[in-house]
């Protein structure tokens, strides 16, 4: 894949400055004449060549447009706060298995404090900046503001819930947006799996081995994406 560039919006000209700059042309060393892609705010996406690079900016003349690569399924992952490396992992290969948003989700046996995660919104829309220019991605999924359970079971649409004692996969057509939650290291509580069934959940397992909570969200986002989007 060409290496891919994030301007404002396309145009027939685009010039890049500022950190994209400096990674495009300083770090991965683009060059005059080279091809690249480029992608916006808007989610669309064009080939394009690099016209000229001047100190402290570059010129990219952009061509045809580049059909979406996003998955029809808008999946948002609603996952539970665990270990900040590795819910920071899930961040990463969840955007490139094609997650529209995130929540993080606060559960009964959540461990992790809230002022250890509390600010750490900037660095996570980083990471998941990053995943979408490396996947070939052209739409940013959001990050939303920590969630009780309680909360996000109540919303609208399917729901997905993985548990190592649910049921088997479920043929069910989801409609979009589909929400898919992940409990942390301790499990769900038979409290919330309770609330889960009030609220029509579904509760699929993942097979007959307990996976830790990363493990279970990258694999259930992959089984979805499978079944229901464009893998």
């Amino acid at each position: 894949m060409r290496h891919r560039i994030f301007i404002d919006v396309i145009a027939p000209e685009v010039k890049v400055t500022g950190d994209e700059f400096h990674h495009s042309i300083r770090v991965v060393r683009a060059r005059a004449g080279e091809e690249v892609e480029v992608f916006d705010k808007s989610g669309n996406m064009a080939r394009g060549v690099v016209a000229s690079i001047e100190r402290d900016h570059a010129v990219i003349r952009v061509g045809e447009a580049i059909a979406s690569r996003e998955s029809p399924l808008t999946l948002h992952l609603a996952m539970a706060v665990i270990q900040l490396e590795k819910f920071e992992l899930v961040l990463q290969k969840a955007t490139e298995l094609g997650v529209r948003a995130f929540i993080p989700l606060v559960t009964e046996r959540v461990e992790l404090r809230p002022e250890r995660y509390t600010g750490k919104t900037e660095r996570w829309q980083r990471i998941v900046f990053e995943a979408v220019k490396q996947s070939g991605r052209s739409i940013l999924p959001t990050i939303e503001a920590a969630a009780k359970f309680e909360d996000v079971i109540r919303r609208s649409g399917t729901k997905f819930l993985f548990d190592a004692d649910g049921s088997p996969p479920s043929t069910q057509q989801p409609g979009n947006p589909a929400t898919l939650l992940i409990g942390p290291e301790g499990g769900w509580s038979e409290h919330e799996i309770q609330l889960a069934r009030e609220h029509g959940c579904l509760i699929e397992r993942l097979g007959p081995r307990r996976l830790r909570a990363e493990t279970a969200a990258i694999a259930a986002a992959t089984i979805l994406a499978a079944r229901f989007g464009d893998l």
